[in-house]
């Protein structure tokens, strides 16, 4: 298996609507709490101003993706955002990493001149291993910031990195 990150296409939305729905559904990473479907995706993933997808080169399988957008506007505009989501069945496999060095790669051609993540999960200690480990700092924590799906809150770890 030989892993390749590039844009997405149409033909990628059902497995990265799935995907993506399957992190909501988790409960325990993204912020967003309504599952997409095929009108709802393909809107929200051509509205980024990047969307990536990793996928076996022999095969097309779709077995992660990212979306990267501004994380604010004007003298903010700099500085871009990005969520990742790799499938359960693929965990393990660096994809994820993949998607953070496209990502980087993609948020300087797109202009950009920091990388931040408002939410990272405190408990989500693989991403917060992976983001560190790629030279990003952690800027504090947020006390309660997120809410598990369960109804507890937990800790949240803002991080940044200069592209």
């Amino acid at each position: 298996m030989n892993i390749l990150v590039r844009e997405y296409t149409e033909k990628d939305l059902p497995e990265m609507i799935d995907i993506w729905n399957e992190i909501v559904e988790e409960g325990i990473a993204f912020p967003q709490e309504k599952t997409l479907d095929i009108v709802s995706g393909g809107d929200f993933f051509a509205s980024q101003t990047y969307t990536g997808v990793a996928v076996d080169e022999a095969t097309d399988k779709v077995y992660g993706l990212y979306i990267l957008h501004p994380n604010n506007i004007g003298r903010c505009g700099h500085i871009c955002n990005a969520s990742y989501a790799v499938s359960s069945s693929s965990r393990g496999l660096h994809i994820g990493e993949k998607l953070v060095l496209d990502c980087i790669e993609q948020g300087k051609t797109n202009g950009f001149g920091v990388l931040q993540f408002n939410a990272v999960v405190d408990i989500n200690t693989h991403a917060r291993h992976l983001y560190e480990r790629l030279g990003f700092t952690q800027l504090g924590v947020i006390p309660k910031g997120f809410r598990m799906k369960d109804g507890h809150f937990e800790d949240i770890c803002p991080y940044y990195r200069e592209l």
